[in-house]
């Protein structure tokens, strides 16, 4: 088996959790509107660095009232922050 069939994307997570996912991206869309709604969607990684504080703030806050001001869920900022720690970790091991 090659490395790359070692790697299931689809299989392994699209498949597993479709709903969290589009979860995810709701996020990401809505913070794009938020902070450039004349641009396409980017990452602005100038905005905030803190994302296991963010991360844990949210988990915190979803105790108390699962949607944010946004009208996002919490637990999907959550995740969103827990991709963003995961993947700065990586670009730079």
């Amino acid at each position: 088996m090659s490395d790359r069939k070692k790697i299931p994307v689809h299989r392994g997570v699209m498949q597993y959790f479709p709903d969290a996912i589009k979860e995810i991206a709701k996020v990401s869309y809505a913070a794009t509107q938020q902070h450039h709604p004349d641009k396409e969607m980017f990452w602005d990684r100038n905005k905030s660095n803190d994302h296991y504080d963010a991360m844990i703030r949210h988990l915190i806050d979803h105790e108390e009232n699962p949607i944010d001001d946004d009208q996002q869920l919490h637990l999907a900022k959550v995740a969103w922050r827990a991709l963003a720690g995961l993947q700065v970790y990586l670009e730079k091991k």
